[in-house]
């Protein structure tokens, strides 16, 4: 499942990319204003479209509600729209959730060296898994990171009120009252030219800094 806003250039080479190992991709376009949801379906996508921008964590539940209406689905994944993940490393989550390893799975880029980050970016990442290990006693290495795994029944309880930056921490503290068994998995981030022109790795950095400040 893929929150996707105006990012038309990229989002059908990700969904090519994705589609041989997973046939079943659901979009949620939050209210883009160019072509994103145009090119997701001709990619192969199903697309779903919020009508106004109303930022990823609505995009998210309601990409997981949508998910959850098939009753064959038994997991779901989270995928970046801008072409930072591997899809390899999102078919290695699933098949630990498929394995019974674990009902959540969650990306870090810290458990190995294969993504490069800028000294900002690894302090405000590091500080923001740091508090939310104090706040929810789960001691993630990488609290921010949008590749993710999670079995039927996690995802059932899901319900994520907070639409911007501020869902990710709250998506770490409702997994910490629903007690699943999770883990971590090494994955890659490539910060590609296509998302630093866009300036998403810095303006990510402030927006994770402010919801520490002020959540």
């Amino acid at each position: 499942m893929i929150p996707l806003f105006n990012e038309a250039p990229i989002i059908g080479s990700v969904i090519k990319d994705l589609l041989p190992v997973f046939p079943h991709i659901v979009c949620v376009d939050d209210g883009s204003t160019d072509t994103s949801a145009e090119a997701a379906r001709a990619a192969g996508a199903v697309v779903v479209q919020h009508p106004v921008n109303l930022g990823q964590g609505a995009a998210l539940q309601t990409g997981f509600e949508y998910v959850l209406q098939d009753p064959e689905a038994s997991c779901v994944v989270t995928f970046d729209a801008d072409g930072q993940h591997r899809v390899a490393d999102a078919e290695a989550m699933v098949q630990r959730i498929q394995s019974g390893e674990a009902e959540v799975v969650l990306g870090s880029r810290f458990l190995d060296g294969r993504t490069r980050l800028g000294p900002m970016k690894r302090i405000v990442l590091r500080t923001a898994a740091l508090q939310i290990r104090w706040s929810t006693g789960m001691p993630l290495t990488d609290a921010h990171n949008g590749l993710r795994a999670f079995n039927r029944q996690v995802t059932s309880n899901l319900h994520l009120t907070q639409n911007r930056m501020a869902h990710a921490s709250e998506l770490i503290h409702v997994l910490s009252t629903l007690k699943p068994r999770w883990t971590e998995h090494p994955v890659e981030i490539v910060y590609t030219d296509y998302s630093k022109s866009k300036g998403q790795s810095l303006l990510n950095s402030v927006n994770i800094l402010a919801d520490l400040l002020f959540r």
